[in-house]
């Protein structure tokens, strides 16, 4: 029986007017769900954004604390033509809200002897890059971003925003797949181009940075190299936030709503159909459709009861494999390190074995390589003057490793510490005046991650495309998924995507319409 909605409560389908637009239910406001609900909207839909933290972002929130702004998740931003498209459908432009400049290098790689390889778009600096630490390389080097292109073309441009409803849709992309020799590492392609360990390291690690072990993600994901030279790497002025709260301001223009401190419990069901979300608070909110940006594998194993998954059951949830989790510092510093970039890879003495600790052993190791994140370098309103914002993230086992970070978390902290002022930042120790952490628990208890797994279900070919969670559900209808845990992957490219993915299966408001109007009112 349908009752009267609660105040405050956002009404049931069948209490709303002839003219009331369907109504579409995003949980939760990263990137792929923001990106969900613009596209959705665009698209005749009411919508309401759910958000379980208490400000938009999810693992783009953004921390700000003794005058310093600390950007949580994401901070490499390419392929900005995603972004132009999202405010293109609001009838506005990107450059309008959001400054984007471009970072050059992208990265500095810093190897363990101490030499260092600066990566970028510049085709003649990166064979010059090439050739002084490897001149046979180069036209090895060349090839590789050849395959890289060719793996673009169709991994991304063919492939990266439509739907795997069906294993013939798998069949059918199979055989380019196994042409662009999908069945290889990214690490196994790259050794077939370059002979220098060092260069296979620059051309593999881009898999880390959406959640994949280099020896074991396909290599598909090697389509990173040319998307990077083709659109650079940009940052956000005022944070990757100002993209968050650009993207809210595109939803409330086309009469959104993005709702904070809203955790969803549960995906309702009616005659094998989602209905709408019951909150922990108890409230329920219909919706036509659903579309949840939540981690995949936390969507099916705690929103939606066993009894509607026929699929994604527990058993296939806890044996499926995950990412690995990160251990980020965020730390301000008194003073200014103006000779370190804006992205630096800091490696240390172990690649190979390090990654297998990681994600076959579950072993926290006592070795680390570090991404460090140095955003002041670009915009120093993101800390007081005279001072430097960072983050640092290292690599690490997800929670299946058994480490107690409520115990660990300060220690390894130390360590990372200890390592980056013996080599990038100097003094650091004596330098630091604020500081916050963000370990594998919080992902899983603050972020809702499965096993506290930072980018979701592995990278690997049996986990890509029609093997890994539908954006349509197998399970039931009207739900849909977006984000890293669903088609096509993590990275800000891949949560985009996965949203474009919306525009082919998702109805029209309008093809709703009908069936809506019919509802007693």
């Amino acid at each position: 029986m349908l009752t009267l909605p609660l105040p405050g409560t956002l009404p049931s389908p069948a209490w709303r007017g002839p003219r009331a637009r369907p109504h579409a239910v995003v949980i939760g406001s990263g990137f792929g769900g923001l990106a969900a609900a613009v596209r959705l909207g665009a698209r005749g839909y009411r919508v309401s954004v759910l958000e379980k933290l208490d400000a938009p972002g999810g693992r783009a929130y953004v921390h700000r604390q003794d005058g310093f702004t600390f950007d949580a998740g994401p901070t490499v931003i390419t392929a900005p033509f995603l972004l132009e498209e999202l405010w293109s459908l609001c009838g506005r432009r990107l450059a309008n809200d959001i400054d984007l400049r471009p970072v050059s290098p992208f990265y500095r790689i810093r190897f363990d002897d101490g030499a260092s390889f600066d990566y970028s778009g510049d085709a003649a600096a990166m064979r010059a890059e090439i050739a002084r630490f490897s001149p046979g390389d180069v036209a090895g080097y060349e090839r590789f971003l050849a395959a890289s292109e060719a793996i673009y073309k169709v991994g991304f441009e063919q492939l990266g925003h439509v739907p795997f409803d069906s294993w013939t849709d798998m069949a059918r992309v199979l055989p380019e797949l196994l042409k662009l020799e999908g069945y290889r590492s990214v690490y196994a392609l790259a050794c077939k181009h370059v002979q220098d360990e060092r260069l296979r390291v620059v051309l593999t690690f881009q898999s880390l940075l959406v959640g994949g072990n280099p020896f074991a993600t396909t290599s598909i994901y090697c389509l990173i190299a040319f998307l990077e030279r083709r659109f650079g790497v940009h940052f956000a002025m005022g944070g990757t936030g100002s993209l968050v709260q650009g993207l809210v301001g595109l939803i409330e223009g086309q009469g959104g709503s993005v709702r904070c401190n809203q955790a969803v419990a549960e995906i309702m069901v009616q005659r094998k159909r989602a209905c709408g979300v019951r909150l922990a608070s108890g409230q329920e909110i219909a919706a036509d459709v659903v579309v949840s940006n939540a981690d995949s594998a936390w969507t099916y194993r705690h929103l939606l009861a066993p009894e509607h998954r026929r699929r994604w059951t527990d058993r296939r949830i806890e044996k499926a494999r995950y990412s690995m989790s990160l251990f980020v510092w965020y730390f301000g510093t008194r003073r200014r390190y103006p000779d370190v970039a804006h992205h630096t890879i800091a490696l240390g003495p172990r690649y190979r074995e390090l990654l297998g600790d990681i994600f076959d052993r579950k072993l926290l190791a006592e070795d680390f390589s570090l991404y460090l994140h140095r955003p002041t370098a670009t915009d120093p309103s993101l800390a007081p003057p005279g001072c430097d914002a960072f983050y640092v993230l290292s690599p690490v086992p997800h929670l299946q490793s058994g480490t107690d970070w409520a115990r660990q978390a300060e220690p390894y902290r130390r360590a990372i510490e200890q390592r980056l002022e013996a080599t990038l930042l100097p003094g650091l120790s004596q330098q630091v005046v604020t500081s916050r952490l963000l370990t594998p628990q919080d992902f899983q208890d603050r972020l809702s991650s499965f096993r506290g797994a930072a980018f979701g279900l592995e990278p690997v070919l049996s986990q890509s495309a029609w093997f890994r969670p539908h954006n349509r559900s197998e399970e039931i209808d009207r739900l849909y998924l977006v984000g890293a845990g669903t088609h096509p992957g993590a990275g800000l490219p891949g949560v985009l995507s996965s949203a474009r993915v919306l525009d082919t299966v998702v109805p029209h408001a309008d093809a709703l319409s009908d069936t809506l109007s019919a509802l007693p009112a």
